[in-house]
């Protein structure tokens, strides 16, 4: 009887000792799965890459007031207060939130010294992108949907564009967008993380951070591929089809004067989505084996600094009412 107690109390002491381990394992592991991780980042410390730096800055001031000043525009000026420009309103939003989800962090690291951000700030920034620019590729399309209903449909446009439908296709927009960048983020972001945890990158961009997942992820990596294309291909498809309809309209007006105002009101839409939809389709429709860190790097500047740089010079130059009410808006400082 007493053999059986100390080989029981034996076996207990095993348990508790084997439950105890596998605590401190467990802690162990969520201690170093909210690890810090390392940003490689764009420059070093040589003077052509401060000179890099300082350019990238100055191009992103010019984004930040670009997007800020055609936001107050709009919002200011009672004549764009139409479906158009309230789409246009928050293509700026979103421009303006893209480039400060990034640039700030990697000029706060490049400035101190340091390349670490953390676990929580590198969900939150991969969220914040990954929502930002699937909503920007979907207003993208609803945009060019308002240029077919005001080129081929004019009489009906204040019932097929009305200000409700604008606002649905701007919370279609966010809210599509935010869920599809929650759910792959979350499942990112719950692998463990394994090596040296650097991202050769300036920012958590999921072709980075995926690369420092331990273990066999290409079933999620063939799943992300399905989605990046699917995510840009629809788009990309109802673009086309809108713009096919217009450009046959323009062909059968008969006045030269409404062929070019069709063509001016169309061109810059067409070279905001050339823009925005090339530079995605080369960071994230390309297999991984034909990736570099390099070229990463440069897509990523392209679409997440230049491009929203661009937008608001695009629609600014090329759009008169945009212009206008800049004007107005200047002769009213004058005045004053």
């Amino acid at each position: 009887m007493s053999n059986r107690v100390s080989v029981g109390g034996r076996f207990g002491s095993r348990a508790a000792d084997m439950g105890k381990v596998e605590e401190r394992s467990m802690w162990r592991w969520n201690q170093t799965a909210l690890e810090d991780f390392t940003l490689q980042g764009l420059f070093d410390d040589s003077f052509n890459h401060l000179c890099l730096f300082l350019l990238i800055m100055l191009v992103f001031l010019t984004a930040v007031s670009g997007n800020s000043l055609t936001i107050l525009l709009i919002c200011a000026d009672p004549r764009l207060h139409t479906p158009m420009y309230f789409l246009l309103n928050q293509l700026s939003l979103m421009d303006l939130m893209h480039v400060s989800t990034t640039i700030p962090k990697m000029a706060t690291n490049y400035l101190s010294g340091k390349k670490s951000i953390s676990f929580v700030g590198c969900a939150t920034q991969h969220f914040m992108y990954l929502s930002l620019g699937g909503a920007e590729c979907v207003l993208l399309a609803l945009m060019s949907y308002d240029r077919y209903v005001a080129i081929c449909h004019p009489l009906r446009y204040t019932v097929l564009m009305s200000r409700r439908v604008g606002v649905m296709m701007a919370v279609m927009s966010w809210l599509s967008a935010s869920v599809n960048s929650l759910i792959h983020t979350s499942i990112l972001m719950s692998f463990p993380f394994c090596g040296s945890r650097i991202i050769h990158h300036f920012y958590c961009e999921y072709p980075a951070v995926v690369k420092l997942v331990c273990g066999d992820v290409t079933l999620y990596e063939t799943t992300v591929y399905i989605c990046s294309v699917v995510l840009l291909l629809l788009p990309i498809i109802l673009v086309s089809t809108s713009y096919g309809f217009i450009l046959h309209s323009v062909m059968q007006m008969r006045s030269a004067g409404s062929k070019r105002n069709a063509f001016a009101t169309c061109s810059s839409h067409l070279i905001v989505v050339s823009l925005w939809y090339g530079a995605c389709m080369f960071s994230y429709m390309r297999p991984r084996s034909q990736r570099t860190p390099l070229q990463d790097k440069v897509g990523s500047v392209f679409y997440s600094i230049i491009t929203p740089t661009l937008n608001p010079l695009i629609y600014t130059l090329r759009n008169k009412d945009v212009a206008k009410a800049l004007k107005r808006v200047l002769r009213r400082d004058i005045v004053a």
